[in-house]
């Protein structure tokens, strides 16, 4: 039971991080055009182009962050098993590349935003290894 808990809290945890830093922080920092919807995924579809670049950055940091956080809040709360971070770490890589799939993007996002979702997996599960082997 508590690893089923650990990755329900895991990955409300990485979604959290995900909006703050897309929504909270990135649209606060760089505002989009006005008009814009970005809960209409035909507007983003169409209006790539007028996306500042400032949120397209906070995006690839959110998705990177996500992960991390999201893996590493369900390893803490499991402490005995790594397997609710590995479910957290590749639902939060699919949404990603969900993401990259359904919107079309410039180069540099798209890779950007895969790779870096990549490395904050992979350093997830570094994170992961440590606390569960620290308690155990």
């Amino acid at each position: 039971m508590r690893n089923v808990l650990a990755t329900i809290i895991g990955f409300i945890a990485a979604s959290l991080t995900v909006y703050l830093i897309e929504n909270l922080i990135g649209h606060n920092l760089f505002p989009l055009p006005d008009g814009a919807d970005p809960l209409n995924m035909d507007w983003l579809s169409n209006n790539m182009n007028k996306i500042p670049v400032g949120i397209k950055i906070c995006v690839v940091i959110a998705h990177f962050v996500g992960v991390l956080i999201g893996m590493f809040v369900a390893a803490k709360i499991s402490k005995t098993s790594i397997v609710p971070s590995y479910i957290v770490g590749v639902l939060m890589l699919a949404a990603t590349f969900f993401n990259i799939v359904m919107l079309p993007k410039e180069l540099w996002f798209t890779l950007s935003d895969g790779v870096f979702a990549i490395v904050g997996f992979i350093l997830g599960h570094i994170l992961t290894k440590k606390q569960i082997n620290k308690n155990f």
